[in-house]
Order: C-alpha cells, then sequence, then structure tokens
C-alpha cells in the first residue's frame, strides 16, 4: 500500500524520468568504458617514456602507435554512441510529456480567464531537454570516476595520491561555494524574466492600445525596469560565478604544473620513471576535467533545476484528467441547484446561490447591468467553471463531470470575445474536425453568413490568423455564429451576440434563433439589447449575483414594469424638502 501511496504522490515528470531509467543506466556503463579509455593517453605516454626511448625499438613504437589510435576511434565512438542515448532519451521525456503540459497550459488559460496564458510550461520542458543533451549532463556521468583516478594516482606514488586528493577536495569545496553564492541569485533573475516575458506578450497583444493612446513610452519604461533588475541580478551573478570559475581553472592549471614540479623531485630521488612524471600531470588533468566543467556550466544547471522543479509543481498541482463513463447524448435540459460560482483563484463569490431550470428546447435571455455576473453563469452553465457550491445539471449530470471531448459536439458557443483559430474559414466553423463541407455550409447558412464568405478571395478556403486578418469584427462574430451552429448542436449559448452586427447582421441573428427554436435547441443569450428579447420565450434577470426574476418573458416584463412604477410612485409620494429663508 506504501508503494502505491508513493507511486500516487509521483509527478508525470517523475514517472516519464522513471520509464527512461534504463537508458540513463546505459549512459552510466558508457561513462565507465570511456573513463577506462581515458587513460589511453596516460599508458601511452608511459610505454614511450619507459619502453620505446631507453630501447629505441621501432616496431614496438608502430604496434603502440596502432592500438592507441584504435582505441582513440572506440573512445570517440563510445562518445558519440552515449551523446546519442541522451539525445534519444531526452527526445522520449518530451514526447511522452508535451501532450499532458499543453493540457495543463490550456488548464492554467482556462480557470484564469485567459489571464495566465503562456507556453511557459512547453518552453521549460523543451530547455530541460536541451540541458539533458549538453555538457552540463556529461559532467555529472564523469565527476563519479574521480575516486578511480586518485587511487591510480596512490599507484603511481603516495605523494601523487595525495596531492590529487587535497586539490579535488579544495575544487569541491569551490564548486559548492559557487552553489551557495550564485543559486539563489539565478533563480531570482529567472523568476523576474519569466514575470517580464508575461508582461511582454501581454503588451504585445495590446498594440493597438497601446499605439492609440500614446502609451509606449509608459509601457516601455515599465518594461524597462524590469529588465535592469534582472540584468542587476544576472551580473551579481555572474561575476561571482566568474570570480569562482576562474579560481577553479587556476587551481586545476597550478596543480597540473605543480604535480609535474612535484614529479620531477621524486624522478631526481629514483623513486618514480620520467614517463610517470608526465602520465601524473595528465591523469590529474583528467581526473579535475569534470569539475571544472560542472563550474563552468553551473548556471545552465541551476536553471534546469528551476525548470524541473516548476514542471514538478505544475504536474502535481493539476492533475491528469480521470477518464469519465460515456453518458448518452444530451438532451439539452439544464437547471441550476443553489449554484455558487466564483471564478477560479477568487475568494468571492460571483453568482450566489441561484436555482433555476431551463428546460430541454426553451429559449432564454439572461439580463442586468454590468457586473451582475452574466457571463460568469453562462461559463458554469458549460461546465467551464465548477460551482463552488450547490450544483449545475444537464440531463439530471453535473455539468462539470461530463468528458468534454464527448460533449463538445452537443454545445454551440459564442464569447463576447470572438476568438478565430489560425487556419481557413472552413476549418475555423467544422471546429477543427474533419470537414464536412454540407455541414459546415448548413452552419453558415443558418448563420446568414455563406454569401459573405463566398464574396471572400478563396470562399471558405479563405485563410485567415489568429486575429481574424482580413475580416472585420461583424464579419468574425458572424463566423463565429456559424461555429457555435456547427453539427446541429443542443444547447447554444451565445454571449452578447449582437455586440459587433450592423442591422443585416441582427436581422441574420432573429432568423438563426427562430431557426434553433424551430429545432427544439436549447438557446440561452446574454444581452444588454431589447431588439433580441421579443425573440425568446423566458427571461432571467441577475442583479449583483442574485436571481431576481426569472420566468416566462411577458410575465416578467410585467414584474419589471410594475417594479419601475411603484418606484416613480414612491419618489412622488415623498414629502418636497422645505426651504426656510432666514
Amino acid at each position: 500500500n506504501q508503494h502505491n501511496m508513493n507511486n500516487k504522490n509521483k509527478s508525470d515528470l517523475q514517472e516519464a524520468l522513471k520509464l527512461c531509467k534504463g537508458a540513463f543506466i546505459s549512459a552510466a556503463g558508457f561513462s565507465m568504458v570511456i573513463n577506462f579509455l581515458m587513460l589511453v593517453p596516460v599508458i601511452y605516454m608511459l610505454q614511450l617514456y619507459d619502453r620505446v626511448v631507453p630501447t629505441g625499438n621501432e616496431s614496438t613504437l608502430v604496434m603502440l602507435t596502432v592500438i592507441m589510435l584504435f582505441l582513440f576511434v572506440t573512445l570517440g565512438s563510445l562518445e558519440w554512441v552515449r551523446s546519442q542515448i541522451l539525445v534519444r532519451v531526452s527526445t522520449r521525456l518530451e514526447t511522452l510529456l508535451n501532450m499532458r503540459l499543453f493540457s495543463v497550459a490550456y488548464k492554467q488559460s482556462l480557470y484564469s480567464g485567459g489571464q495566465r496564458a503562456s507556453s511557459q510550461p512547453l518552453d521549460d520542458l523543451t530547455s530541460l531537454r536541451q540541458f539533458m543533451t549538453g555538457n552540463g549532463l556529461f559532467a555529472f556521468f564523469d565527476a563519479p570516476w574521480m575516486p578511480f583516478y586518485i587511487i591510480i594516482m596512490f599507484l603511481f606514488h603516495p605523494w601523487y595520491g595525495w596531492a590529487a586528493l587535497f586539490t579535488a577536495i579544495v575544487l569541491v569545496i569551490i564548486a559548492f561555494i559557487n552553489e551557495k553564492v550564485t543559486s539563489k541569485t539565478l533563480s531570482d533573475a529567472n523568476a523576474l524574466a519569466l514575470t517580464g516575458r508575461s508582461l511582454v506578450n501581454a503588451n504585445l497583444r495590446n498594440a493597438e492600445v497601446i499605439e492609440s493612446m500614446g502609451m509606449l513610452n509608459n509601457i516601455r519604461q515599465r518594461w524597462v525596469e524590469g529588465s535592469y533588475k534582472i540584468l542587476e541580478l544576472q551580473s551579481k551573478a555572474s561575476s561571482k560565478a566568474g570570480l569562482i570559475t576562474g579560481l577553479s581553472k587556476t587551481i586545476r592549471l597550478s596543480s597540473q604544473s605543480l604535480i609535474l614540479g612535484l614529479g620531477a623531485y621524486l624522478v631526481i630521488q629514483q623513486e618514480i620513471t620520467p614517463g610517470l612524471m608526465i602520465a601524473g600531470s595528465i591523469l590529474l588533468g583528467r581526473a579535475l576535467a569534470p569539475i571544472d566543467l560542472m563550474i563552468g556550466t553551473w548556471k545552465g544547471f541551476i536553471n534546469a533545476r528551476g525548470q524541473y522543479k516548476r514542471l514538478n509543481e505544475l504536474l502535481i498541482n493539476i492533475p491528469e484528467d480521470k477518464e469519465k463513463m460515456a453518458l448518452p447524448e444530451p438532451q439539452g435540459r439544464l437547471s441550476a441547484e443553489g449554484a455558487v460560482i466564483a471564478p477560479p483563484g477568487a475568494k468571492v463569490a460571483v453568482i450566489k446561490g441561484v436555482s433555476f431550470t431551463i428546460e430541454e428546447g426553451q429559449s432564454v435571455a439572461i439580463i442586468g447591468p454590468s457586473g451582475a455576473g452574466k457571463s460568469t453563469l453562462v461559463r458554469a452553465l458549460l461546465g467551464i467553471w465548477p460551482a463552488a457550491n450547490g450544483k449545475i445539471r444537464l440531463d439530471g449530470a453535473d455539468v462539470f463531470t461530463w468528458d468534454r471531448e464527448a460533449l463538445g459536439p452537443y454545445i454551440g458557443y459564442l464569447p463576447q470575445d470572438i476568438e478565430l483559430f489560425e487556419g481557413s474559414i472552413s476549418e475555423n466553423i467544422a471546429r477543427f474536425s474533419d470537414v464536412d463541407p454540407e455541414q459546415v455550409v448548413a452552419a453558415a447558412k443558418m448563420a446568414d453568413v455563406h454569401d459573405m464568405i463566398l464574396r471572400l478571395p478563396e470562399g471558405y478556403d479563405t485563410f485567415i490568423g489568429a486575429s481574424g486578418g482580413v475580416l472585420s469584427g461583424g464579419q468574425r462574430q458572424r463566423i463565429g455564429l456559424a461555429r457555435a451552429l456547427y453539427g446541429n448542436p443542443v444547447i447554444v449559448v451565445l454571449d452578447e451576440p449582437n455586440s459587433n452586427l450592423d442591422e443585416q447582421g441582427e436581422v441574420a441573428l432573429a432568423n438563426a434563433i427562430q431557426r434553433l427554436k424551430a429545432q427544439n435547441t436549447t438557446v440561452i443569450i446574454v444581452t444588454h439589447r431589447n431588439n433580441v428579447l421579443s425573440q425568446v420565450d423566458n427571461l432571467l434577470i441577475l442583479k449583483d449575483g442574485v436571481l431576481a426574476a426569472y420566468g416566462p418573458r411577458e410575465q416578467v416584463l410585467a414584474q419589471l414594469q410594475q417594479s419601475a412604477q411603484q418606484q416613480v410612485t414612491q419618489q412622488q409620494a415623498k414629502p418636497a424638502p422645505t426651504t426656510v429663508t432666514v
């Protein structure tokens, strides 16, 4: 049970790395052989100094050189294979996680109403993958072999061993100091850089507003202040790291030369051969190289550690959707049972305990002053935002528990801010599923946008960018309406559908509502304009997040009129203020 509990607490990133464990073990195995082969230059040097030069044997020289070249070719091949293993494992890691992280980024945006829309999780995964194929990771594979080289140094001569051990300890302490003095500063700089990037993206999306009202200097100044802070932190960390890197390099190079001096002394004392004197210096350089490389690539390691931590937290905080049992096709009956709705992350409820039922095939207009919670209620009815308390039900089932992929084709939604996606008009109307030409044309005709599309340069194949490109606001709204009507959905929700429409568009909208009613589709319209009200059966009035009135249109309008008359009567009945003249 404890094992299962541990598995449950593991994030998808940890699970993915566990799946790649075999590849990491293989890379470590190749690292072992590579580090054995790193002794080739040392052994070759020893043989030349101690065997070939004293005897003058040329055939031994040729044979040793051929063996040495063969082993170097083997070494190069193994280095290439190890790098390929890490390339493959990093590619596999991205393949295992990219779809999951796309969903996480999507959910972050969905639950924040687009406020936290960011591709940061996917960028983090790409950066982590790139780190795994760089030199920094090779240093971590090679570092464990340092004791092996130091043992060989002891075999050469105890003084060699102690000198190598002392230098290695000094460099490890320097690496530890490097971590302490730079990691916090670099982490702060990276966090600021992330905030700055999202700020820039938000500003670029609102370029028209900035340009029209001359806000560029102020906005740019705010960004520059943030970027100076980042530069200050990064330069502080880099100058410390630069000093430490320089110090470690000085110690490593000095130790290699000092060990030559020590070797010369031992040769004079006839305790070692001249070959061992040179070999000791080469071997020490090889033993200390991974630590030097780790200090040099520490910045990349800190970045990778931050990326790993962010991804881990995200994947734990936003768990994967569980597979849900398929429910029967929805019929279109919606009900709210004491529903309390707050935007995700907000502590204050916008909708406060509303209860009502919209029967299958009914048409309802949701009206009320700005800030009454109309769009929040619509998001809850669609199952986009969950109810904090109470329930929103579709055909008796909690709408938030429906499988979105299965439910989506039965829902038509036209939001206030029309977002069309990069692709052709036909793909946008068909919701990027397989384009069914008959259904696309039927939806376009129902939205009275068919003739307008035919007048475009390439008709239904006209390519539009993410912002709508060649289309005006009204045209985008009508194509959005066609998308909402595609596939004959059972529920159609229109949030301010006439905000950008001209007179012709208003007529098209009225016709579309009549056709939907004829098909027994449940229609919900959020509107400020009274001319749409004549098209609906029921009215739902929200005031400060509370249900003020709900029922048949004529009945609710009569209630409103009566309430307005009462207010006027009360105003008139108030005594006029008395004026006192002195």
